[in-house]
């Protein structure tokens, strides 16, 4: 046997110590293919392939290790090896070759009682039990796999078994006791005690049942503790799927980009690894993101690949339906998740709350009163702060429909007290708007318009367009029933999509609507992020009001760059014409009136395709350096005399 390559052998060993794990790999494999390495050294190549996103060569550099290490008598480390290609394959769901590698282990084991794979052995049952349902079997080996833990000093071991037991107490109803032992476990990982596959999988598995038990908040704290480790130790992430709790917990958070980009990131790596058990619930989270932006279309796709990787797509798609207007379908939909979850448990929470906001649009009001009550049970046993709040705020939602205003306040006061405390914007915006109608109902005209301007900002910043625009005519209702116009000063932006006939008769009708529908979710999305107020939309174009010019201008720019790159990406866009102008308008109800409403209107209807025009006065409020044309005097139709405008350049 040719000796071990000590350069590239070391680089590699440097490498690892470092996590700098793609070149860590790249060392150990040309070592690998320069000599025969030794067991203990393919052990090592195995670990910088898991990193290095190399999952086929995990198990190959396993097995071979498991072979060469019997060579050599090291007969425990070898079935340490044994053990490692089982839990691979088990995480693939490959479960006879998992069984046949942990049945290889175990008669290994047997040889000597005190090597350290019995510990994991132990842990690998635990599992397993608790698969099967019996989760007291279950915590029965987790405790085994602790005792090995403590007596060979296998932190790593000791941290997953902990936390594995605390989840599975969790699921039993014992959970504060739960808790505390998989935060014991988490302060473990972060504070370096174990390798960064133990930590990976001790946070990927906090994070879960953090989810699972809607306890959002320790959650966030872990997941900014865990990224300092990270960043300490220079560890980009964990791969695969705990990303995707990564992901719901930056969608909760309202950091809908990043949720989006974790999902379709994890939707990538989780082939690699064959773990395509996880591809249901990363898609499942894309179509949660795009849902609440009002991306119908496009949460509708993911939902339906959610589904054909075997994952329920419930509440989401219940919802979904009721947002289509569909509302028997979203009431058949959430009847049938609710069917499957057990009662009294946390699974219901979600859909309980789904099918009592279908039911009181659709008018069933003893629905959502079951739900309600319903909720109310659960959350006298779990004391997460999501789960009070989600009751407190179904409970106020039927006060509401009940005609009981007074009485559902401080219900949703309650519910947006919890949900600020998790830190979910979406959820306290909800709830605004909730308080804002009670607030509407007792003539409490100050306090409904405080909540609900809140509720609206906050859909505006998260980028959800439906939602904003639904605050806003609740808005609208209540200051038209006061019948009190207000002057106010806006910047007014409206857009039209210039020969549209002529691109219908180029791409067809079917094409046509799709497009059209995609320009409609893109701008919405683009007026929202720039806190947009939709004030119409007029089939080919839309009126819109902003608070300040330089909003308005940098949404303009961002409308016809994003037109552009679809023109780009897809061969064809809309030219859509823009014209901005500033100035004092009415207010009434939520619409916008007077001369220069009228002026800003007039200056898009002389812009070309693909055009941004702005009065001058808009482009100097705007109060920074803006490339435009050369200025301008231009006739409007109606107006006597002219206004002064100029083109701005977007490219």
């Amino acid at each position: 046997m040719s000796p071990e390559p000590t350069d590239t052998l070391q680089a590699g060993r440097e490498a690892l110590e470092r996590h700098d794990w793609v070149a860590a790999y790249e060392a150990l494999a040309e070592a690998d293919r320069d000599a025969a390495l030794s067991g203990k050294s393919l052990m090592l190549l195995a670990d910088a392939a898991w990193f290095a996103g190399q999952p086929d060569a995990v198990i190959d550099a396993l097995e071979r290790a498991h072979a060469v290490l019997r060579e050599e008598g090291d007969l425990s480390t070898a079935a340490m090896a044994a053990f490692r290609v089982a839990e691979q394959h088990a995480m693939r769901m490959a479960m006879p070759l998992a069984g046949g590698w942990m049945s290889k282990a175990e008669e290994m084991a047997a040889a000597n009682p005190d090597w350290p794979v019995h510990g994991y052995l132990e842990w690998m049952r635990g599992v397993m039990t608790w698969i099967q349902g019996d989760i007291q079997a279950a915590v029965e080996h987790y405790d085994a796999a602790i005792e090995v833990a403590a007596r060979t000093d296998d932190r790593g071991l000791r941290g997953k078994s902990l936390h594995d037991k605390g989840h599975a107490l969790c699921l039993t109803g014992r959970v504060r006791e739960g808790f505390a032992l998989m935060d014991q476990a988490m302060a473990s990982a972060v504070a370096g005690e174990m390798e960064p596959t133990a930590a990976g999988y001790v946070y990927c598995g906090m994070i879960s049942a953090c989810s699972r038990l809607g306890d959002y908040g320790r959650a966030g704290e872990w997941t900014a503790a865990t990224t300092r480790w990270c960043e300490r130790h220079s560890i980009t992430g964990f791969p695969g799927v705990c990303r995707v709790h990564r992901a719901e917990l930056l969608r909760v958070r309202g950091s809908w980009p990043q949720a989006e980009e974790q999902a379709l990131l994890a939707c990538e790596e989780l082939p690699r690894f064959n773990l395509y058990f996880g591809l249901g619930p990363a898609n499942y989270e894309v179509g949660e993101v795009r849902r609440r932006r009002g991306d119908l279309r496009g949460a509708e796709e993911a939902f339906a690949r959610a589904h054909e990787f075997g994952f329920s797509s419930q509440p989401g798609l219940a919802l979904l339906r009721l947002a289509q207007g569909k509302a028997d379908a979203a009431m058949d939909a959430i009847r049938g998740a609710l069917a499957e979850a057990a009662p009294g448990t946390v699974s219901r929470v979600r859909p309980l709350a789904a099918q009592a906001q279908i039911a009181l649009a659709v008018d069933r009001l003893e629905t959502a009163q079951a739900a309600a009550g319903e909720l109310e049970e659960i959350a006298e046993k779990h004391e997460t702060t999501s789960v009070r709040a989600t009751a407190s705020g179904v409970r106020g939602a039927v006060l509401l429909a009940e005609g009981r205003p007074e009485e559902a306040l401080p219900q949703l006061r309650r519910a947006r007290e919890g949900w600020q405390e998790v830190g979910a914007p979406y959820e306290v915006a909800e709830v605004r708007v909730l308080l804002g109608r009670a607030h509407g109902d007792l003539e409490e005209a100050e306090a409904a318009e405080l909540e609900l301007k809140a509720a609206r900002s906050a859909f505006m910043r998260l980028g959800a367009a439906a939602a904003a625009e639904s605050a806003a005519r609740v808005l609208g209702e209540l200051s038209g029933a006061r019948k009190t116009p207000v002057r106010v000063r806006r910047a007014f932006m409206f857009t039209d999509i210039v020969k549209s006939t002529d691109l219908v008769a180029a791409i067809g009708d079917e094409a046509w609507e799709s497009l059209l529908s995609w320009h409609d979710q893109e701008l919405r999305s683009l007026f929202a992020s720039h806190g947009g107020e939709v004030v119409h939309h007029t089939g080919d174009g839309f009126f819109v009001a902003f608070e300040g010019a330089a909003a308005a201008i940098e949404c303009a720019v961002a409308v016809q760059r994003a037109l552009s790159a679809h023109r780009r990406e897809h061969g064809f866009a809309p030219q859509v014409r823009i014209g901005v102008h500033s100035a004092e308008a009415t207010e009434r109800g939520g619409d916008y009136g007077g001369g220069e409403v009228h002026k800003a209107a007039r200056i898009a209807a002389i812009a070309g395709g693909a055009e941004i025009l702005a009065s001058v006065e808009t482009i100097e409020e705007a109060g920074r350096e803006i490339e435009v044309s050369e200025r301008r005097k231009a006739p409007l139709k109606g107006f006597v005399d002219p206004v002064e405008i100029a083109s701005i350049a977007w490219r």
